[in-house]
């Protein structure tokens, strides 16, 4: 009996938690510091699912994503670079060139890319996920 009654007060707490914290705030910390825009309409159903159940933490949500601008959609924020476009950053051997990787990516998005940065993580891709591109493994 008294098992159940902490998982409801842990599901309780965590949903509490998340309202609080705002929706967009959580799912979308990069969009934080936006003055206006669109708003985006999935963070504004789930704040607005926040008060159909809890209406003081969904309002609560609802003021901080406003207020650190998180609910704004991004302004063109809409890069694409063509699967074609980036094999010429591919070697001989198979391995990728970073330099030439930065330079597609300047050249087709206009946005410079810290590829150099050591925090950045790479992960190399499987035959399916390349196949789905139209392309094949080179090495």
């Amino acid at each position: 009996m008294r098992t159940k009654y902490r998982v409801i007060g842990g599901v309780l707490a965590v949903t509490l938690f998340t309202q609080l914290a705002a929706c967009g705030t959580l799912f979308y910390p990069d969009r934080r510091g936006q003055i206006e825009g669109r708003v985006d309409p999935v963070i504004a159903g789930l704040n607005a699912i926040g008060i159909l159940f809890y209406v003081i933490p969904g309002l609560i949500a609802f003021g901080i994503d406003f207020a650190t601008g998180a609910i704004y959609l991004p302004e063109g924020e809409g890069y694409s670079v063509a699967p074609q476009t980036l094999q010429e950053a591919i070697g001989a051997d198979g391995q990728i060139d970073q330099a030439a990787l930065k330079a597609i990516i300047l050249r087709e998005t206009g946005r410079s890319l810290p590829l150099d940065d050591p925090r950045l993580l790479q992960h190399a891709g499987e035959r399916q996920q390349l196949a789905s591109y139209g392309l094949s493994p080179a090495a």
